[in-house]
């Protein structure tokens, strides 16, 4: 019997005993928006089963949301304690929503108990400051071209996220006062003076303020740079206009160094060009040093300079080689004589006349007509009366070889005479200089160029003859980071070409100093190459690819899961990127804004999902985004324009509402697990079903022991049925039972309960009888 209570009890407890389950769940709490990382949302604890069996680590937790969100986790804290808290992987924004998030937390022990409670989050309103967008909330540059007419510049604008529909006007200011500059209240920014870059007013720094009706307050910063343009011409800057130099100098020295400066370009003299308008055949000038060589003889004791030894030039200079600002100068080369001629004598034969006097005929000879004479006539002095250039087309044809007769004669009898044979060759003189036939070059290579191109040719000559050899050299300029020698020139021709690709982003000019020799003379020429700059670099993105979680009933037009690309190209401005969804954009729903125009971008959804009406069938997108870049910056629209364009994939999932049932023949990715509470409730149906049921296997338990004990008193009663078996007989108003045991024990049991002591007249047993049920009945 005892047992049997225990077993009773046991079994109560286990059907009304306690359960796993979270406290202080389901509930609904409050977060404010913007809150940062760790932000305590709700606290909650969690009550162990009555096998006290621990909760699994890594419970409890969010093991879904509606909507689909990162922004809530669970935190430990003590023991059983709990809380939710932000994660800040995304902003809780109230104004663009959502506000409402139901959190499903799932606890489980190891025994396998489980609980499922929801956590109904919403998100509160807090009054945010006016926010400036894009590129202006970092900064924003800003240009003004020097001497442009005061007036105005930019609009400046900024929202307020609390208010969505934008009627509520907001009020700039400059915090950093400016005379140059003034602000509106609506955000108007002028100017109010005419700049002068030369002046010192080259930037700016101005600090703009947005304030909305409360007083909540946001700044930016304008950096606004006055452009340079070419406005002033150029300046001499060498006080020097007289220069005495001696005759017979060398060719190719130099003799002056005109210097001179643009207020436009301070400190970049590189690009001025100089030149000599006076025509002479005296001097020449370097186009982009201003040095100025001797280019001829200089010779102070013939020609006009014996006459008038002084030279007036103009110097010329521009800051660009065609148009533009210039300025002119006169200077004035004096030529000094120096002692450069020997003393002669001459020879006389003493002898008496007129045995010491002779005639001499006139010089004839084959090529000597008109170049050779007698000054004077009879005296047989030759004087050269013709031309003797080597270089003469004529005397080239002579060979520069002439032979001379001449007959000389006594004057006295008998008149003797003779034949003169002179034989005149002439040498050849370095009188012309070795010199290019540009004062300077200028080529033009495209960087997409392979090595072996050719970038130009350089060409110098000499006007001396016999001809000499030149040889061409590269001898400074023309190196990068990776080659010592980008350029590489042929010695025989002066053909420069390219000895690898270059890279108008490294190096966009390089400037070559090419010298020429020809065993006598050396000159030298600047060479300037511009690489050209071509499309030839891809955008670049970050992220390039990218995993995304999109809930079915995203509202259109939102920014999913604030995805943005940030794209970067070497040779295109951030204006020029256009963006584009390739393949897998089955039915659109996704677009990027702005779609071209800006190096940044967002991805929104732009139609809803309808699966229900069965537009849909895939769960799973994988888009390929084409980035593509316009080419803006070079401002070369020609048929040989480069369009260069980079990619990136994103892998989106569509996730189902956790209420809607879909069935479809591929897996989504997110997975959703089922689970089942066995909660105690005292109004739940199962409650009085398992007392009932208990109550059943209680009674069935005791009838079996009471049988088992019926059995165990018939084997030992000793009064049996036969024919000795004897009537039952009323005594003391009593009744035998002897007979009983064997009938019905069950009875017999029944009557010995209520009739304990039987008589013991009856042979049997008082506590092991039994009695014939009509006993009973009659009883």
């Amino acid at each position: 019997m005892q047992d049997a209570v225990t077993l009773l009890v046991f079994l109560g407890a286990v059907a009304v005993g306690e359960a796993l389950h979270l406290v202080h769940l389901p509930a609904t709490s409050n977060v404010a928006e913007n809150s940062p990382p760790g932000t305590t949302v709700h606290a909650f604890s969690v009550n162990l089963s009555a096998s006290l069996s621990p909760v699994i680590p890594g419970f409890p937790q969010i093991i879904n949301s509606s909507p689909l969100t990162e922004a809530f986790r669970v935190n430990w804290l003590s023991g059983t304690d709990f809380q939710v808290v932000t994660t800040g992987k995304e902003r809780l924004d109230f104004e663009t929503g959502p506000n409402i998030f139901d959190l499903q937390i799932y606890v489980r022990d190891d025994v396998g108990v489980t609980d499922l409670q929801v956590l109904t989050v919403q998100v509160t309103d807090v009054n945010e400051p006016p926010q400036f967008q894009g590129n202006l909330a970092k900064g924003q540059d800003l240009y003004i071209v020097e001497g442009a007419s005061p007036g105005f510049i930019d609009q400046v604008e900024a929202f307020d996220p609390e208010d969505t529909s934008r009627n509520i006007p907001l009020s700039y200011f400059l915090t950093s006062p400016s005379k140059s500059f003034g602000l509106s209240a609506n955000g108007t920014l002028f100017s109010t003076t005419e700049f002068d870059f030369e002046a010192g007013h080259s930037s700016y720094h101005l600090v703009v303020e947005v304030r909305d009706s409360q007083g909540l307050r946001a700044s930016t910063v304008l950096r606004v740079t006055i452009v340079n343009i070419n406005d002033e011409p150029p300046r001499f800057t060498s006080p020097t206009r007289v220069y005495v130099i001696p005759e017979e100098l060398g060719l190719g020295t130099i003799v002056a160094n005109i210097t001179a400066e643009d207020p436009d370009d301070k400190g970049f003299t590189n690009f001025l060009f100089y030149s000599l308008t006076t025509v002479n055949r005296y001097f020449m000038i370097d186009q982009l040093t201003g040095t100025i060589q001797v280019a001829h003889r200089l010779d102070r004791d013939a020609g006009e300079l014996r006459q008038n030894p002084a030279i007036s030039l103009e110097v010329l200079v521009k800051d660009r080689p065609s148009g533009g600002q210039e300025c002119r100068m006169q200077i004035t080369f004096v030529v000094e004589d120096i002692n450069d001629t020997p003393a002669a004598c001459t020879k006389f034969t003493f002898s008496e006349a007129p045995n010491n006097q002779f005639n001499f005929t006139a010089p004839s000879g084959m090529g000597s007509s008109g170049r050779f004479s007698q000054d004077p006539a009879g005296s047989g002095k030759i004087v050269l009366v013709g031309d003797l250039d080597y270089e003469n087309p004529s005397n080239l044809a002579a060979g520069n070889q002439y032979s001379v007769i001449t007959q000389v004669q006594d004057v006295a009898p008998p008149y003797y005479k003779n034949n003169i044979y002179i034989y005149i060759l002439t040498s050849p003189e370095n009188e012309f200089p070795l010199v290019f036939d540009r004062l300077s070059y200028v080529f033009n290579v495209s960087e997409l160029r392979p090595a072996r191109t050719r970038v130009g040719q350089v060409q110098a000559t000499d006007g001396d003859l016999p001809s000499r050899s030149v040889v061409y050299s590269i001898s400074s300029g023309g190196a990068s980071r990776q080659y010592p020698n980008v350029f590489w020139i042929n010695p025989q021709t002066g053909e420069l070409q390219l000895v690898t690709k270059v890279d108008h982003e490294t190096i966009p000019i390089y400037i070559l100093r090419i010298q020429a020799t020809n065993g006598e003379d050396t000159s030298s020429v600047t060479v300037t190459v511009n690489i050209l700059e071509e499309n030839d670099e891809k955008p670049i993105c970050t992220p390039n690819s990218y995993f995304l979680a999109v809930p079915v009933d995203l509202k259109v037009g939102t920014n999913i899961q604030n995805f943005k690309l940030m794209c970067t190209d070497l040779d295109s401005s951030p204006w020029s990127f256009r963006y584009s969804i390739g393949a897998g954009n089955i039915n659109s729903h996704f677009t990027f804004s702005p779609n071209a125009g800006s190096n940044v971008t967002r991805l929104l959804l732009a139609t809803r999902f309808d699966y229900a009406g069965g537009l849909d069938k895939i769960w799973d997108y994988k888009l390929l985004v084409y980035i593509t870049d316009d080419n803006l910056l070079s401002g070369r629209r020609t048929a040989e324009a480069l369009v260069e364009t980079g990619t990136v994939t994103l892998s989106i999932s569509v996730v189902p509402h956790p209420t809607t049932t879909v069935t479809t023949t591929r897996k989504p990715r997110v997975i959703y697990q089922i689970l089942r509470k066995n909660v105690y409730s005292p109004s739940a149906w199962y409650v009085p079903f398992v007392i009932t049921l208990g109550s059943i296997l209680f009674l069935g338990l005791l009838v079996s022991l009471i049988v088992l004990l019926a059995k165990a008193i018939y084997r030992h009663c000793p009064c049996k049925t036969g024919k000795h078996q004897e009537p039952l007989v009323k005594k003391g108003g009593m009744y035998g039972a002897c007979s009983l045991c064997c009938c019905c024990p069950l009875l017999a049991l029944l009557y010995y309960i209520k009739q304990f002591q039987l008589s013991k007249e009856s042979g049997c047993n008082p506590v092991l009888v039994g009695f014939q049920p009509h006993h009973l009945w009659m009883e």
